[in-house]
């Protein structure tokens, strides 16, 4: 009877408990993403405020050198220019928000429009690099990780970090020479893609930027897991694990493997912000026809529109890779799953 009293007792208390813990999840989570928003509203004014600075006139820029005064006036009101800058980031964030970057200065087309194909193909390129880096980085940590301080652990740590320090346009013309022009011409050089074309329908377009962005992401995250999974094998447990008989694959795979998944998760949303940025160096190299290249594009116009667009939705992407990253984490920790996040 006591027990009958105390099992329901029990499992009274933890119904609340269950929903207490999951409402204050929810509250951080909520928390957590309204803090990425004014992170990306204040990067937008910095954006807008940068490019405003720039020494140069988009009416002006339109219209030509030949324009005259009164046109380059004309052109200036119909798009803004002439009010106060507060007044010009209000309007462009309230248009922004709805998905409206304005008109290209280059080609006077929508830059929604111009971004749409762009953005598909460099989100296709990080998802490639993104299911392929954390496997493969998972694998060589631990392999280093059980092999520390031997021989392989050692060549292959020294390779890792030589790779580390190269900037990725270098990395980008050594598989180009490698793989495309000198050596052996396997794949097209330039990784043209058609315009409207699904990127997967081109492999052959894909292998160069997707190698040149592993060699650049993967020896980082690749560390970061030798490192975690050398911590949990010289911890205390490990080695009572030992002392009972329990075989070292059993400890790795069991120990070793999900204790290195929380510092995977923050590293790869760190080696995917990072590759945001890349990648605006990388299309440029084999001439990807993404968001970096329209970047570079934009730049060398003087295309205010379409760069403030590009950076924008870069920034998004940092928030929301840290962001989800946050989440797999509070998921993945025995103590923040039970206790709740902080």
């Amino acid at each position: 009877m006591l027990e009958t009293v105390a099992a329901e007792t029990a499992g009274g208390t933890a119904g609340p408990s269950r929903r207490r813990l999951r409402q204050s999840r929810h509250w951080w989570i909520a928390q957590r993403a309204g803090s990425g928003l004014l992170v990306l509203l204040a990067v937008s004014a910095v954006i807008f405020l940068a490019t405003q600075m720039l020494p140069s006139d988009a009416a002006r820029t339109i219209l030509g050198k030949q324009a005259t005064p009164e046109l380059v006036a004309q052109l200036r009101a119909k798009l803004h220019l002439d009010q106060s800058v507060p007044s010009q980031y209000w309007q462009w964030l309230s248009h922004a928000v709805r998905g409206d970057f304005g008109q290209s200065i280059a080609s006077q087309r929508p830059v929604t429009s111009l971004l749409t194909d762009r953005l598909e193909n460099s989100l296709c390129l990080l998802l490639v690099v993104a299911v392929l880096m954390v496997p493969l980085s998972v694998a060589i940590g631990i392999a280093l990780a059980v092999r520390r301080d031997r021989f392989a652990d050692r060549t292959v740590s020294t390779v890792l970090v030589g790779l580390m320090a190269l900037p990725d346009f270098v990395i980008g013309a050594f598989v180009l020479i490698l793989l495309s022009t000198t050596v052996v011409a396997w794949f097209p050089s330039a990784s043209l893609i058609p315009p409207g074309s699904n990127p997967f329908a081109h492999p052959d377009a894909l292998v160069l930027p997707c190698l040149t962005l592993l060699l650049t992401t993967t020896p980082f995250l690749a560390r970061m897991v030798r490192a975690s999974v050398i911590e949990t094998l010289e911890s205390e447990y490990v080695a009572m694990a030992r002392l009972r008989g329990v075989p070292e694959r059993r400890i790795v795979w069991r120990h070793a493997l999900p204790n290195a998944l929380v510092p995977t998760v923050q590293g790869t949303a760190l080696m995917l912000s990072y590759l945001l940025g890349g990648v605006v160096v990388v299309e440029y190299v084999f001439t990807y026809p993404g968001l970096g290249g329209a970047l570079n594009d934009a730049v060398s116009f003087r295309d205010m529109p379409m760069i403030q667009a590009i950076t924008l939705v870069f920034s998004a992407g940092v928030v929301v890779f840290n962001l989800l990253a946050d989440i797999l984490t509070v998921y993945l920790t025995p103590k923040l799953r039970t206790r709740g996040p902080r």
